[in-house]
């Protein structure tokens, strides 16, 4: 007879293809038995009338993330945002080891690996690129082959941006090396001169965040990445999408053929540019880039989601306080937009929005929920078959859900170091109650179970959405 650590008993489990009621038995951190009725284990989670669903993996989270310059700082240690993210049901996150320009790369990761120690849950690293110098193009490979299997470009901001050269070598690098692309991608000369017009006309205050970046600045951007991911053959993932201009764009591309993935984040599905317009410089918690939309292309993105365009929902968690002199107000109440903390909290509250305006208002149903959440991620940035979902043999990161608990979004109830949620106020139904990862509750009884520091982290190797399709545009093969 099989022993147990653990037995999940009496819940219905949820992946990304199916559900059924079983029993799920853990032992030594994994997922050994699902069946029913098994066996008593040495500790019993009783799950009737519950959800037991995959942990969430967050692909897109800023996590006691570096700045470079000025007063402005993350909020969250590693102890906090993944205790929150814990709370809200998610086992994984990949956030960024950031970079600066005139600086080398490995200092920086070695310096964020020493910061991610005090993590409660399992962590990955993206590598954020601002420079890729002849020096930091020469660092990367070692950093790649540790497990760092993704990079982040910008094509916008001043400290960080690449032109469409240096993102091509980079895309180049990525695709020899065996690494994948992710991309923030918005027209930063656009966004220049409409805010430098915006600026003499006197229009300062946060709503004119959106105007100074509309859609047709992603959409652009959007469409010029792509072309120069074909033209190397290199897959890439679109962060953050938030208009149906920018989803169109990767419709097209993914008909194609082309290994093109799409992210959108609750705040483009929750939140409108409307508020941006709120009384005082209450709009300025709601500044983040891109900058919010309409209800036209809230719909549009929800159904990207349905259709598997957008098949990954994560966070962008920004942890930058609202008042104090490090957050939104570091510039004082009466700040321009530009001078404002660009970002918005939302690591705890990922999961339990998407399940309430998701599933249960009927956009999608659990399988779509699981697979936006856990599955797709852990697939696109290769932790799975590890993460991901609930099987034999995987890592037993679980989240017992109770459907009908019903909660009002407050910012005192979360567990981020951050003193306001956009949310404020709103009725969310579906809650995690129990939340483990590899086998040990970390959150239970509505207390965090273990010490900073049982994260541990996800060295990836190649996998297979990274691989190139081997098609080219032309008759040349620059890799040959």
């Amino acid at each position: 007879m099989q022993s147990f650590d653990t037995v999940i008993r009496g819940g219905t489990v949820v992946t990304a293809t199916d559900t059924s009621r079983c029993d799920v038995g853990i032992r030594d951190g994994r997922i050994v038995a699902l069946g029913l009725d098994l066996p008593q284990g040495a500790r019993e989670i009783d799950a009737t009338n519950r959800l037991v669903m995959p942990g969430g993996v967050d692909s897109h989270c800023h996590i006691e993330q570096p700045k470079p310059g000025g007063p402005v700082k993350s909020a969250d240690t590693f102890e906090s945002g993944t205790t929150s993210a814990a709370f809200g049901g998610t086992t994984s996150v990949i956030c960024f080891a950031p970079h600066f320009k005139g600086t080398a790369l490995t200092p920086g990761v070695e310096d964020y690996h020493r910061r991610a120690r005090q993590a409660v849950i399992d962590y990955s690293f993206h590598l954020v690129i601002a420079d890729p110098t002849p020096d930091v193009l020469r660092e990367l490979p070692p950093l790649i082959k540790a497990g760092h299997r993704s990079l982040k470009l910008f094509m916008t901001y001043d400290a960080s941006r690449l032109n469409d050269r240096e993102v091509l070598d980079v895309l180049a690098l990525a695709r020899t090396e065996s690494a994948f692309v992710v991309v923030h991608a918005e027209n930063h000369d656009a966004i220049r001169w409409m805010t430098a017009r915006l600026e003499a006309a006197g229009h300062t205050a946060p709503r004119f965040h959106a105007v100074s970046k509309p859609a047709l600045v992603e959409r652009e951007a959007v469409h010029r990445v792509i072309a120069l991911a074909e033209l190397l053959d290199q897959p890439i993932q679109i962060f953050h999408v938030t208009c149906a201009e920018a989803v169109e764009e990767i419709r097209r591309a993914q008909a194609r053929g082309l290994k093109i993935f799409g992210e959108t984040c609750p705040q483009y599905l929750g939140l409108t540019a409307d508020a941006l317009d709120r009384p005082g410089f209450e709009g300025a918690k709601a500044i983040c880039s891109p900058a919010l939309r309409t209800t036209a292309d809230q719909e549009a993105l929800w159904q990207g989601i349905r259709d598997g365009v957008l098949g990954v929902v994560s966070s962008d968690h920004a942890p930058y306080r609202y008042a104090g002199p490090d957050g939104k107000q570091a510039y004082g109440m009466d700040a321009p937009f530009t001078k404002v903390a660009n970002g918005v909290p939302g690591l705890e509250t990922r999961l339990p929005f998407l399940f309430s305006e998701g599933v249960v208002k009927g956009r999608i149903d659990l399988q779509q929920f699981v697979a936006i959440t856990a599955t797709n991620p852990a697939k696109l940035f290769g932790l799975y078959p590890r993460k991901g979902s609930i099987a034999v043999g995987m890592d037993a990161d679980i989240a017992v859900w109770d459907p009908t608990l019903t909660r009002t979004l407050t910012a005192a109830d979360l567990h981020h170091a951050v003193d306001y949620t956009p949310y404020e106020g709103m009725e969310l139904t579906g809650w995690p109650v129990t939340t483990l990862v590899r086998g040990t509750v970390v959150v239970g009884e509505g207390k965090r179970q273990v010490e900073p520091g049982y994260g541990a982290f996800l060295p990836r190797e190649p996998y297979p959405a990274m691989q190139p399709r081997g098609v080219f545009p032309t008759e040349f093969n620059p890799f040959a």
